[in-house]
């Protein structure tokens, strides 16, 4: 082992003792020296050793309700002292004892701030002492080991019970890494708290919890994942989730949280975008109308629904291949079925509730953005033209509003009775997007005579809807805000088509 250091002291103070009952037995038996307070101190006593008061190493008591225990010279000194003659000489004349571990569990901010709305309670967890204690255990891991968390002690028993007590070089120097993530993630918790209106923070600082991905957008690109997933989902079956997984679950969530509220709907994610999307009265009735948009894109697909997946759904789901399948409930026989096929991701989704910050590399910087989290549903709309939309028409016009809030840009949406009939999406033009859009509904055998066109951005010109008066579509929902706007609103009052215009533009790039 490279500079291997024998543990002869240890400083502990933690919050979560579950575990350390075996570190102390493993210390005792090295003969080691423990120094504590407070509960740890009381904790140690419980279990029959022998343990050091720090206040009777610094002179003082826990004062000012505890909030002031360890913040002293003879602790720090201890701490932060480098085993040279000065640094030790020094530790002598002031009768200083040196620390060969320190161990520390931080109050439980995140917890205590998901808990409760009590400023009181969540101030008193803001942790000074400890984490103060592992910035410096940290700094000073050529001569003494921090433990910065719970998750750590396993790993510390190990090193106690293969090694001896004796930890090298290289693992002081792992666990002082893990130390300043810890106490990283913990500041940025805390100025997520004070601030609500945020500033950008890297992701390595604001998440605790990563994954090394299989490889990235491709098998040449490394990727690595920040975020907690099992916060939003319950993983019921399958492989791990890669990187292109992991965006169009992205996009799928965000596709249905406007549908969170509707009838059953179905929707099939390919490479971000929906290519079929449909509302029913039954999720199998849902499902059979989202795969009649586009039955071929859907091959490969991710499916996510609404609603609960019944056995009769599972059962046609199951007929063709697709990644991943996300529901807010499975019925067991549903489950049952649909857990045969061991590579197939199966996640029951908690909640819809997607990040408010959006974040993207460009050039040398990173954009930091609010999320488009208008919900297309309630948009004011404005009706520009002579003819209105009828009721049905309104309510697919705000569907394919839905629909075209999440596909990438430029988009036209054709929608009918709440189905997803055609999409042109990615487009350098909006007269490409809508011929695609129309071609696609006609391959599939859609009849266009009474179907609506949403598009995500003012129409420039005329030609859109002049396309769409002669594929028999009725009525058009665009944001508005062009120059020429009037040119478009007259084309549809000559041919009695209604539009509407929602003031609201939904580029997504």
């Amino acid at each position: 082992m490279s500079n291997p250091i024998s543990i002869k002291s240890a400083l502990i103070s933690v919050f979560d003792k579950s575990g350390l009952d075996n570190i102390i037995r493993e210390l005792n038996r090295l003969n080691v020296t423990i120094y504590s307070t407070g509960g740890t101190q009381d904790y140690i006593e419980s279990l029959g050793f022998e343990v050091n008061r720090i206040e009777d190493l610094t002179g003082y008591p826990s004062i000012l309700d505890g909030r002031v225990k360890t913040l002293h010279p003879k602790v720090f000194g201890g701490i932060l002292a480098k085993r040279d003659e000065d640094h030790l000489s020094q530790l002598e004349k002031y009768e200083i004892p040196t620390f060969d571990l320190t161990i520390v569990d931080l109050y439980p901010f995140e917890k205590t701030v998901a808990e409760t709305n009590e400023e009181s309670t969540i101030i008193e967890k803001i942790d000074i002492g400890g984490i103060s204690l592992i910035r410096a255990a940290a700094k000073n891991f050529n001569y003494t080991t921090i433990i910065p968390s719970q998750s750590e002690y396993s790993y510390l028993l190990e090193i106690l019970t293969k090694q001896d007590g004796k930890i090298t070089i290289e693992q002081r120097k792992h666990l002082a890494a893990k130390a300043f993530k810890v106490s990283s993630h913990y500041d940025t918790a805390i100025f997520n708290y004070f601030n609500s209106n945020a500033e950008i923070v890297t992701f390595k600082q604001s998440i605790d919890k990563s994954a090394i991905l299989r490889y990235g957008e491709n098998p040449h690109q490394k990727a690595i994942y920040y975020g907690e997933m099992d916060s939003m989902f319950e993983f019921i079956s399958g492989k791990e989730l890669s990187l292109n997984n992991l965006v169009d679950v992205d996009s799928a969530v965000a596709i249905m949280k406007d549908f969170e509220e509707s009838d059953p709907t179905f929707a099939i994610i390919k490479h971000t975008n929906a290519c079929g999307i449909a509302t029913r009265k039954t999720t199998l009735e849902a499902w059979h109308a989202a795969l009649a948009a586009d039955n071929v894109s859907a091959f490969g697909g991710i499916f996510i629904c609404n609603s609960t997946v019944d056995v009769e759904t599972a059962i046609e789901v199951d007929k063709l291949f697709y990644e991943i399948l996300i529901a807010p409930g499975f019925t067991d026989e549903a489950l049952k079925l649909l857990t045969e096929k061991k590579k197939r991701i199966i996640l029951k989704i908690k909640h819809y509730n997607l990040a408010p910050k959006n974040y993207k590399t460009v050039l040398n910087g990173v954009i930091e953005q609010d999320a488009d989290i208008t919900n297309a549903a309630t948009e004011t709309l404005n009706m520009v033209t002579n003819v209105k939309p009828t009721e049905e028409e309104l309510k697919d016009l705000i569907f394919a509003n839905k629909c075209a809030k999440h596909l990438k840009s430029n988009t036209i949406v054709l929608v009918k009775d709440q189905q997803l009939l055609g999409m042109g999406c990615g487009q350098t033009s909006r007269i490409d997007a809508c011929n695609q859009a129309i071609e696609k509904a006609k391959k599939f055998g859609f009849d266009l005579e009474g179907s609506v066109m949403a598009s995500d951005a003012f129409f420039p010109f005329p030609d859109c809807v002049e396309v769409a008066f002669n594929a028999g579509i009725k009525a058009v929902i665009q944001p508005g805000g062009s120059i020429k706007d009037q040119l478009s609103i007259d084309f549809c009052n000559e041919h009695n088509i209604a539009m509407v215009l929602t003031g609201v533009r939904h580029f997504k790039h």
